[in-house]
């Protein structure tokens, strides 16, 4: 089972690196659906007529999209309209998934570590800084192979 964890964030991966280059990507003040229409010199009524709504319609769209308040669904019938595929993804702050599990996995390693430790150094029974830390790794990598639920909590 775990393997098969380990290839699903591969293919994962794989799939989203080609989302990397868009992330530097900065979106038009406006939007895209106003950069893109203006820049083909295409009115909002001829926007309109090709999603069959109003041009005040094609306003409220292009005020949606820049506002953040736009569906998909409405992207992808607005691209579809200016010849043009919408495309979405989303692209790993660290990354890659890997990475994200590999940094989720050693934070909540050094906090159990930590805490445990805590409470043996309450007993007289602390451990040093160097087996703390070969600790947090083991533990970071046993949690990282097992997948722990608790990774996201």
């Amino acid at each position: 089972m775990r393997n098969k964890k380990k290839l699903l964030i591969e293919q994962l991966d794989q799939k989203l690196s080609k989302f990397n280059d868009a992330g530097i990507i900065l979106v038009p003040q406006k939007g895209w659906i106003n950069t893109i229409r203006t820049s083909l010199n295409m009115t909002m009524g001829q926007l309109g007529t090709k999603l069959n709504l109003t041009k005040g319609a094609v306003q409220k769209i292009e005020e949606r999209e820049s506002t953040g308040q736009i569906t998909i669904n409405k992207l992808r019938d607005t691209g579809k309209a200016l010849d043009m595929k919408f495309v979405y993804g989303f692209i790993a702050k660290d990354g890659t998934i890997e990475n994200l599990v590999k940094l989720k996995a050693e934070k909540l390693a050094r906090k159990i570590v930590l805490r445990t430790n805590q409470n043996m150094k309450l007993e007289d029974q602390g451990i040093g800084d160097e087996k703390i830390n070969d600790t947090i790794k083991e533990l970071a990598k046993e949690i990282k192979r097992e997948m722990r639920k608790s990774l996201w909590d």
